[in-house]
């Protein structure tokens, strides 16, 4: 079961019986920072190149200040994750909805990255179930869309375990880790949404 910890009107905290999903602040820009270094190897093939920058905390800062106009502005939503109930052993992961598109299109983009230390054991779908169902519900979208690489074995069964089917393959669609890389393009729409 998951649920909504915080009231009407602030920052979402999410809850699954073994993550906690928070709204990442300025504040948290040395765990994402340390999340980031800790992660650089693990998450190169699936991200451009990054410069020394990227792993700094000032440039977290900056980066989390963005996510929050965003947030405000009403066109993108990252969370963190930690584990349920040991908090204090830093991030595991985080997913991001951007380009959030309202309008006709009542859509959003989904990325997504787990600590290499995590992975197997079913953590990311935990959560991803979690933010895609306050996705659909308290936010009112129609349709995400997560696009994958082939070679991302892992990615694609994550998503087809979450209900997302297969629209298209992209060639060159986005230039990651030196390259450009074709991408599998997947959607999962809401069955519950609701004309405002």
């Amino acid at each position: 079961m998951t649920r909504n910890v915080n009231s009407a009107g602030s920052l979402p905290v999410l809850e699954t019986s073994r993550v906690r999903l928070c709204v990442p602040q300025v504040g948290d820009a040395p765990a994402m920072a340390k999340f980031a270094l800790e992660n650089r190897e693990h998450f190169a093939p699936w991200e451009p190149k990054r410069e020394e920058r990227y792993f700094t905390v000032e440039s977290w800062r900056e980066l989390l200040g963005q996510g929050i106009e965003r947030v405000g502005a009403g066109s993108g939503l990252q969370f963190v994750m930690y584990p349920k109930h040991e908090p204090e052993s830093g991030i595991i992961g985080q997913c991001t909805f951007s380009g959030i598109a309202r309008g006709p299109f009542q859509a959003s983009f989904l990325g997504y990255g787990l600590d290499r230390r995590a992975v197997g054991k079913g953590l990311m779908g935990e959560a991803l179930e979690a933010a895609i169902r306050y996705c659909f519900g308290e936010l009112n979208l129609h349709r995400i869309m997560a696009n994958y690489m082939p070679t991302n074995v892992r990615s694609g069964r994550l998503l087809r375990r979450l209900g997302f089917v297969p629209e298209g393959y992209a060639r060159d669609y986005l230039f990651l880790d030196g390259c450009w890389q074709d991408h599998v393009l997947t959607s999962l729409t809401n069955g519950e949404w609701k004309e405002a």
